[in-house]
């Protein structure tokens, strides 16, 4: 690739992505559900037990054979013996489930999503891949797909494998515990509003009834109480998702979502001491997030750096042609950062000639590279992905045909003249030297 890097202005300042405040909890991150861009972040890297969180990867999954048709809203789930029994234990999670009554994707899914029904959640992994063990294995791999890195997924539910009444997937240990970082819990919520932006549909659903058989209505509460209209002293307002958990090993953590403004925030908060804790570090987390940074058009669309918008054309009825991004860039930023920023533009040297001309002919729109943000402060933004920052692609401006066979001969013939006309006046100033 040919890179050429254009600096708008220059100016030190810090570059902060930890607040001036420390969070009760052992390890959280914020990051802009839009690019990727971490915004707050402690202990992000360490590993730790993820209880219902886990839910997030089991939810992608379902969607994903929703969007591909693998399964639907309105087919009936069997009820295995075993998710009769675990829907029982009243101890966890759940609604009760009957093999004598039907239930729909959706109605157990609604279960998964508002209420962490474990037994639910198990039901539906049976349905997807036959096995609880098989389901396992598609987590793992699609965690992999994902590049979530820090992860361990050993049941489809975040429970500890010795609450699975002796029938924990088969190659997991009897005490096992999913596991992942921040970092790679982040990724995953980030993937799945992102992807599957649904989700946010039914994980903002207050309450709901589960219809659980003949007279027999379970109300199912929202364990996410920043919502409005569960628990008043954690409504937050633009809040609508997305996963709490609870083990005695993993403590409370909470994986929240925000929007306001057309900005949306990614939380997670792990191990926490209480359940009101849990939300209060998140409400700090997204207060941080709207008090502190906001979304700003760096450069508009129709932009290329000053001194590069042409570029040079081969074989063209044109000699050269203008070039510009299609979109604006745009990224959230710390508020009053709006002059730290560069753009970076990086033309593709497969679309161009060794001598760095686009050949013609080409129609108008022709994509010749990217243009892409830069933050110029002191210290390096953080991003989920290595790989993720703004970026928009970098065009032609107008369509060139090719030249035709007599106009490509007159320049030839004036090519060769000015050739030796060149050399003959370097001769001469040989002579005077």
């Amino acid at each position: 690739m040919l890179m050429i890097v254009v600096v708008l202005t220059f100016v030190i300042q810090p570059m902060k992505t930890n607040a001036a405040f420390d969070l009760q909890a052992e390890s959280a991150i914020l990051v802009d559900a839009n690019t990727g861009k971490i915004l707050y972040q402690k202990n992000i890297d360490a590993i730790l037990p993820t209880a219902s969180m886990t839910k997030m990867m089991s939810e992608y999954l379902i969607l994903e054979a929703i969007n591909e048709g693998t399964i639907s809203w309105n087919q009936e789930v069997p009820i295995s013996d075993f998710v009769r029994s675990l829907s029982l234990y009243t101890a966890l999670s759940n609604v009760p489930l009957r093999q004598d009554h039907s239930y729909t994707v959706e109605q157990l899914y609604q279960s998964v999503a508002i209420y962490s029904a474990n037994a639910s959640t198990i039901a539906l992994a049976e349905l997807i891949a036959g096995s609880e063990t098989e389901f396992v294995r598609m987590m793992n791999e699609k965690a992999a797909e994902l590049g979530l890195e820090d992860y361990e997924f050993v049941n489809s539910t975040g429970l500890n494998n010795s609450d699975l009444l002796g029938n924990h997937p088969e190659g997991t240990g009897e005490n096992a515990e999913n596991m992942m970082s921040a970092r790679a819990t982040a990724k995953l919520a980030y993937h799945l509003i992102n992807d599957y932006p649904e989700v946010l549909e039914t994980a903002s659903i207050p309450t709901l009834t589960f219809e659980a058989g003949p007279d027999e209505q379970i109300e199912m509460r929202n364990w996410n109480w920043m919502l409005s209209g569960i628990e008043a002293q954690h409504d937050y307002q633009g809040v609508d998702g997305l996963k709490t958990g609870y083990t005695s090993a993993a403590g409370n953590a909470f994986t929240g979502t925000a929007e306001r403004n057309g900005m949306r925030f990614i939380t997670v908060v792990m191990r926490t001491g209480t359940r009101d804790d849990r939300f209060n570090e998140t409400a700090k987390l997204l207060d941080h997030g709207f008090n502190n940074f906001s979304s700003a058009e760096i450069v508009g669309s129709g932009y290329a750096p000053e001194g590069l918008d042409i570029l040079p054309v081969a074989a063209g009825k044109e000699r050269e042609v203008t070039i510009s991004s299609v979109e604006p860039l745009t990224t959230v930023i710390r508020n009053g950062e709006e002059d730290l920023y560069a753009t970076e533009l990086v033309l593709d040297n497969n679309v161009l000639n060794e001598d760095g001309e686009i050949v013609a002919p080409f129609e108008a729109g022709a994509e010749v590279g990217t243009l892409s943000l830069v933050y110029t402060g002191e210290g390096d933004e953080e991003f989920l992905y290595p790989t993720q920052r703004a970026e928009v692609l970098v065009v032609t401006d107008s369509a060139v045909e090719k030249a035709g066979w007599f106009s490509m001969t007159m320049r030839a013939i004036g090519g060769f003249f000015s050739g030796i006309w060149n050399g003959v006046a370097d001769t001469v100033k040989g002579w005077f030297s």
